[in-house]
């Protein structure tokens, strides 16, 4: 199983990605400099998305890309086979976060990852609907203590002010909004974010709990 993929591009460095445990491990080496970060698999969108030369993970609730992978590389075998593995860990990992399955279950995967991805849609519409439909005061506070916390308090300002807001008034629409925005703001944080908070995952995206 090849839970490790290296990609490099002459002049301009490499990235490094490990699958460990219940995250992937990102090392990015530039001429100028070294960025190490981790992504928590379960606030990851398995359907991933084909930009050009890239392929992206996105969060649940999509905004800026988590993951950005240079497509096929270092060949198509190795890249189709992490690729492939990491969709569906991230799949496994939100089953488990949910309650649905656990983590490590197996799931059948077919495919080539390399050929064009369902279309992804960013309904904010939707995201408001689920927002009310999946509140919990207990769990919105608990989220609110671990971002002030853990994370710069002054970068995800915005968002712990709109949370609190949100959660006096939950059914009102524009403290949603003002929810659904900051979050949208946040880009590169929004996975750390996540990583403290993740029952925001299942405030935003859909509820996994409700009947179709």
């Amino acid at each position: 199983m090849n839970t490790k993929l290296i990609q490099k591009k002459l002049f301009k460095g490499s990235q490094e990605f490990e699958i460990v445990d219940d995250a992937v491990n990102v090392r990015i080496k530039t001429p100028l400099k070294e960025e190490r970060f981790s992504v928590v698999l379960s606030i990851l969108n398995p359907e991933y998305v084909v930009n050009d030369s890239k392929l992206e993970f996105h969060s649940r609730v999509k905004c800026s890309p988590l993951l950005s992978f240079h497509l096929n590389k270092p060949n198509e075998k190795e890249f189709n086979a992490f690729i492939a593995l990491l969709k569906q860990r991230a799949e496994e990992e939100y089953d488990a976060f949910i309650g649905v399955k656990p983590a490590g279950a197996p799931k059948v995967l077919s495919g080539n990852v390399t050929e064009e991805p369902p279309e992804f849609t960013d309904d904010d519409e939707k995201h408001l609907e689920n927002m009310a439909e999946n509140y919990n005061a207990i769990m919105i506070n608990e989220s609110i203590q671990m971002l002030e916390k853990y994370l710069d308090s002054e970068a995800i300002a915005p968002l712990i002010s709109a949370l609190k807001a949100f959660n006096d008034d939950p059914w009102n629409e524009s403290c949603q909004k003002q929810v659904l925005t900051s979050f949208h703001q946040l880009g590169t944080l929004q996975g750390a974010v996540l990583t403290y908070a993740p029952y925001l995952i299942t405030l935003m995206s859909n509820n996994p709990f409700q009947d179709d």
